[in-house]
């Protein structure tokens, strides 16, 4: 089970990429009907089913190179799909054994209401409201594999090296964990504030934004005048929603709050970088995770800015989505590893000396009371708790 999550959260990534290919190049509406393309489960291209298929679509002829841009994301989709129920019938098997049941439970909903998402984006001719809400579930969706994969390998015997050190006074227990208790709450809003960032880039591209602004660091002279926020995160009623069908003032807005988001992310997560790595209570392991972090942080940034200088290129754009996932998972991991590690997984025994740690930081404790710096019954007592 442990590798199905594995191979599902690259497939998972694999189908995000594919979405922003599709959305990128125009192909959302490359097929116009849902799950098939045209009435066929792959593309037609004989010049009967062509002309059939045009018959059929007037308003949509055939585009053989979008229409199989959205059918292979669709491929991809599926799969995930099934791989996605695999897991779910895994873990409610192996529910006896400690494997986690009610996240595979969610994430099997989750891809079924991901799916009619999919179909409505087509059915809906590309509802923005639809399209942002399609995105974040693909981001969703791979978060939950993300964190599931994490449980599982805290699960396996084998998966956690505990090593030896001196026992660790009480006061220093609760001190570590008092620390990593409040940069794991510093860590989760980092997490909000990155969906948040990741839902106005959704909603940005949706409505067909991205170049609304070409002019750095905010946007073309009397920008000011056409701010419409009301506007910007309403939508208009349209029979398609194909190339936008908010006015030029609107997008404007979009593109400069979208713009503000990255801004206020930035320096948000620098902070909880910079927090992490000078604190002198965490481990190296998640020092290192911070500064996978921050190396994200700086790519993503950087994607960005070439996105309105080169003006959009599509290998950059679509790059720009795959480091904003990664960013996301090296978050969810540092909030993670921050967690107790009585909140992740149960204190193992091995060879006479039981095993913790806090947060990350290993600790070993003598199964003889006697030779501990402090008592069983004052583990108990510490922040976060431990329970053998």
């Amino acid at each position: 089970m442990r590798k199905l999550t594995l191979f599902s959260i690259f497939l998972a990534a694999v189908v995000i990429i594919l979405g922003a290919y599709t959305r990128l190049t125009d192909a959302g509406l490359g097929c116009p009907d849902w799950p098939g393309c045209y009435g066929h489960v792959t593309v037609p291209l004989s010049e009967e089913k062509v002309a059939a298929a045009n018959a059929a679509y007037p308003e949509r002829p055939v585009e053989a190179a979008k229409a199989w841009n959205e059918m292979i994301h669709r491929y991809f989709a599926g799969t995930l799909g099934l791989c996605v129920l695999a897991i779910a019938v895994l873990a409610v098997k192996g529910r006896h054994n400690g494997t986690p049941v009610r996240l595979p439970v969610v994430l099997l909903c989750l891809i079924i209401f991901q799916a009619a998402l999919g179909m409505w984006t087509v059915t809906l001719n590309l509802l923005p409201v639809v399209v942002m809400g399609h995105l974040l579930g693909g981001f969703s969706v791979l978060a939950c594999l993300f964190i599931l994969y994490l449980r599982l390998r805290d699960h396996q015997p084998d998966a956690v090296t505990f090593k030896h050190s001196n026992s660790v006074p009480l006061d220093d227990v609760e001190k570590i964990s008092h620390t990593q208790h409040k940069l794991r709450r510093f860590a989760l809003v980092g997490v909000a504030i990155v969906v948040v960032q990741i839902a106005l880039g959704g909603w940005t591209s949706a409505n067909y934004a991205a170049l609304a602004c070409t002019e750095l660091p905010i946007c073309e002279s009397g920008w000011q005048e056409r701010l419409d926020v009301v506007g910007a995160y309403s939508v208009p009623e349209a029979e398609n929603y194909e190339f936008g069908a908010h006015d030029y003032g609107e997008r404007v807005t979009m593109h400069i709050l979208h713009r503000a988001g990255a801004l206020v992310t930035f320096v948000y997560i620098v902070a909880l970088g910079i927090s992490v790595l000078f604190s002198q209570r965490t481990s190296a392991p998640i020092k290192r995770i911070a500064q996978f972090v921050l190396g994200s942080l700086i790519l993503q940034v950087a994607l960005g800015i070439s996105n309105v200088v080169f003006m959009l290129p599509l290998g950059v754009a679509v790059l720009h989505n795959a480091v904003a996932a990664i960013l996301l998972l090296s978050l969810l991991a540092l909030v993670y590893y921050l967690t107790p590690l009585s909140n992740r997984r149960s204190v193992s025994i091995f060879g006479g000396q039981r095993h913790a740690k806090v947060g990350n930081s290993p600790i070993v404790m003598a199964a003889n009371a006697s030779s501990a710096s402090y008592s069983s019954h004052s583990i108990t007592k510490a922040s976060g708790g431990f329970h053998g």
